[in-house]
């Protein structure tokens, strides 16, 4: 299985989710646009004090009919001026199509909503084929720790006092894959997560192993698949 490290940043490094409803509209992009077929990209309104329209959105769409997936989406984590995901291919062309679907039409939803014109990503995105079983094994723990940039960004050094209170963090965090890995239901359509579970040996070990993997944290030996 190919296994891909894709980042996408704000150009001038600006913010592209703004609010809420950006959030849940990238949410929805992600799912929206993993299909062969022709997307649809209509669904502007959003509620803003719940994610629950999202979801239930997306569990209906599901059920719509059988999906032919560009790619897995094996986890994500939007930040403030970026995003990470980590995908496998399902067709030739697959990461390339729907990156370009999933940029452009959240940009064009974005430029529409904030009153805007222009590029909103810094060219093209950034990824790194992850072809080591060692480094990809990395990845997920990277991936969902990088919220903690917000709060204590001093984990990257391994100078993180609280890891109590950084595990607290993540776990109320609604902006990535993390609830969904340690079986919290969040966005579950969203991503496809049974090789990686089976990797780690569940959610429950993912949870328990994310403190272990942070408190032992050696960032240089993935310094080139971080893509920061």
């Amino acid at each position: 299985m190919r296994v891909v490290h894709v980042l996408s940043r704000g150009v001038d490094k600006r913010k592209i989710f703004l609010d809420k409803q950006d959030h849940l509209r990238f949410i929805h992009d992600l799912f929206e646009f993993n299909d062969q077929e022709s997307a649809n990209n209509v669904f502007y309104r959003f509620n803003k004090q719940s994610n629950d329209i999202v979801s239930h959105y997306i569990g209906r769409r599901k059920n719509d009919k059988k999906r032919n997936l560009l790619v897995d989406v094996h986890a994500f984590c939007l930040m403030p001026n970026h995003y990470h995901l980590l995908l496998s291919p399902k067709t030739e062309g697959g990461v390339s199509t729907f990156m370009r679907k999933l940029n452009v039409g959240y940009a064009k939803y974005f430029n529409q909503k904030h009153k805007r014109t222009g590029a909103l990503f810094e060219g093209r995105y950034k990824s790194v084929l992850v072809n080591n079983e060692k480094h990809f094994l990395h990845l997920p723990y990277y991936i969902h720790l990088n919220p903690l940039d917000l709060v204590s960004p001093a984990w990257r050094q391994r100078e993180l006092k609280n890891y109590k209170s950084a595990l607290n963090f993540l776990e109320k965090y609604r902006w990535s894959s993390f609830l969904d890995y340690i079986g919290r239901k969040n966005f579950p359509s969203v991503t496809q997560r049974g090789f990686l579970l089976d990797f780690f040996g569940g959610p429950d070990n993912f949870h328990r192993d994310i403190i272990q993997w942070l408190k032992e944290i050696d960032l240089e030996p993935i310094k080139r698949l971080t893509l920061e």
